[in-house]
């Protein structure tokens, strides 16, 4: 699947198939057309990939073929044990986590899970967790802090869910317990945008000693079509709205609002995930080498530092 800027790269990698094609069935070498095309096509991609504008990013890190939350810990992560409920209303199937190990570090793994066909869209709430998703989060963050094993939280989410039940059962007052919890929690937090990260739907699992967004993904407390719709009674201005938010990871990062940018493949996550797999396996690591040897006192405090350092107020 090809979004709309990369349609001339879905035009040349057309030619170079029928160019294949053509070659097998005539049994005529064409070794030279086939490497002069593929280098045009990189040549595009670089050009393509280096310039792309904050609404084009928002596409990518919504791309259909992305790697979701359940992919990430089947490419890093080995011995999953998922854990569901959060012993109150039901199991919220939006919200996934347990135990893994990723190269012999046990770690508690939580994070958003969006769904691929009609039926688990549907089942996964399109990845909009409801108030017992944020509080199965929160249960097995306290988990994981009994036996003082790290977590890792993958963010992709275009929200929390809106609904009126949603509200009814607490939303708002669940998502700022799981805030207040997780600047408190002894143990590593490591944070990492995978997609989309709206709104406190976003940041309700988001708290950490290190928070780090892929180069493809955005972060901001509206989306840009929703923004749009409120400022303009329009979705149609949501590319001026996104210019606007400055929500990409390179933004966040100008602004000191996260730790760093997690590379990905060129073209996108989708592109080749075994290759962001194994990048994000060596960052969560590297990380967890970091914060492992600090004293959870320590911890603690630099994480309220750092969050307390972000914005800009004036005191009357």
């Amino acid at each position: 699947m090809y979004l709309d800027f990369e349609k001339p790269i879905a035009e040349l990698e057309a030619k170079l198939h029928d160019m294949h094609v053509l070659a097998k069935e005539s049994n005529v070498d064409m070794s030279k057309e086939v490497k002069s095309l593929e280098g045009k096509i990189l040549e595009l991609k670089k050009e393509t990939y280096s310039n792309l504008s904050r609404w084009q990013r928002v596409q990518l890190s919504r791309h259909p073929e992305r790697p979701y939350t359940l992919d990430y810990i089947e490419g890093i992560a080995t011995k999953f044990v998922e854990l569901h409920g959060d012993r109150n209303v039901r199991d919220d199937k939006a919200m996934v986590g347990g135990f893994a190990e990723i190269d012999g570090e046990s770690v508690m793994i939580i994070g958003h899970q969006k769904g691929r066909k009609t039926k688990e869209r549907q089942l996964r709430n399109f990845g909009m967790a409801n108030p017992e998703g944020y509080r199965k989060a929160l249960r097995l963050m306290k988990l994981a802090e009994k036996f003082e094993k790290p977590i890792i939280t993958l963010i992709d989410t275009p929200g929390a869910f809106p609904g009126l039940e949603a509200e009814e059962r607490g939303q708002g007052e669940a998502i700022a317990r799981n805030l207040k919890e997780m600047f408190m929690l002894k143990v590593p937090v490591i944070c990492i945008i995978i997609g989309e990260g709206a709104s406190g739907g976003a940041l309700g699992i988001a708290i950490g000693d290190k928070v780090m967004m892929l180069e493809n993904t955005w972060y901001s407390v509206i989306s840009p079509e929703s923004c749009s719709s409120i400022l303009w009674r329009s979705w149609d201005h949501k590319e001026k709205a996104a210019e606007a938010l400055k929500l990409t990871a390179q933004d966040m990062l100008k602004a000191k609002l996260i730790d760093g940018i997690v590379k990905e493949p060129l073209g996108g996550a989708h592109n080749d995930p075994q290759a962001m797999f194994k990048e994000l396996k060596k960052v969560i690591l590297e990380a967890i080498q970091e914060l492992s040897p600090m004293k959870s006192k320590e911890r603690i405090a630099m994480r309220i530092d750092k969050f307390s350092a972000m914005g800009a107020y004036v005191e009357k």
